[in-house]
């Protein structure tokens, strides 16, 4: 190329040098070929440079950058979530012991579980959920239970925490989001079953919340009712997961 530009421009001086003799070229004339052959040259080394970057880049280089934005993409795509299994506690006298990190317990994005309690990480529109399950026993020796109490109450409870409500951080009053009671069973006479007349029920709640950064879940249940918990895998659950 560069053999090429030389050759060419000697070429040009050589041509404009016989033509001095023609009264009718003026010097200013031959200094812009000259320039306009420079240029040309120039203009045909940068082309040749941009080829042997093109050729000589990497054919992965490309793959790798895609991988990169890729990756990227799908941490920015994490949404925060938990989901807590949970297990009896003898213990724990107003509560399920809620477990991470077990069967199919997890989190992500944020949400974890400190002292029992879902903490949230951040402001936002979030999904709350809940399930207690229990096997109850329908059935008493006692004849005055079976009248008086006739009926087997279960019920589950999330309370909430939020600065939002204005509540001293040191005293923990907490707010009731979720709560539901059911009729499980009637008590009847142990001789009409034959066996021990456990009954199987589950309580679900779930609903969506508004919630704020550093805001508390916790859940409640009444203390005679945590002792027929059922607590195999997939059976009681406590979980958030951002919308």
């Amino acid at each position: 190329m560069e053999g090429e530009c030389k050759v060419l421009l000697e070429a040009t001086v050589d041509t404009e040098v016989r033509k001095q003799t023609m009264p009718s070229v003026k010097p200013s004339s031959k200094l812009s070929t000259a320039l306009l052959v420079m240029t040309l040259c120039l203009a045909a080394a940068a082309a040749a440079l941009l080829v042997f970057n093109m050729h000589s880049k990497g054919p992965g280089q490309d793959e790798d950058n895609f991988d990169l934005r890729h990756t990227l993409r799908q941490i920015s795509n994490v949404r925060a979530a938990i989901h807590l299994e949970g297990e009896y506690n003898p213990e724990m006298k107003t509560s399920v012991e809620w477990k991470n990190q077990v069967d199919q317990s997890h989190s992500q994005g944020g949400l974890e579980l400190n002292n029992n309690e879902i903490v949230i990480p951040q402001n936002g529109l979030y999904f709350v959920y809940s399930q207690v399950s229990f096997r109850v026993s329908c059935s008493s020796s006692d004849t005055d239970d079976t009248t008086s109490k006739p009926m087997v109450h279960l019920s589950h409870t999330v309370k909430l925490w939020s600065s939002s409500y204005g509540n001293d951080n040191a005293k923990k009053s907490y707010q009731t989001i979720l709560h539901s009671i059911r009729t499980a069973c009637q008590k009847t006479a142990r001789s009409d079953w034959g066996e021990e007349g456990n009954w199987f029920s589950a309580v679900y709640m779930g609903a969506v919340f508004n919630l704020r950064k550093g805001d508390r879940l916790k859940t409640m249940m009444e203390e005679k009712m945590l002792p027929e918990l059922e607590d195999e895998p997939g059976k009681t659950f406590f979980g958030v997961f951002a919308l």
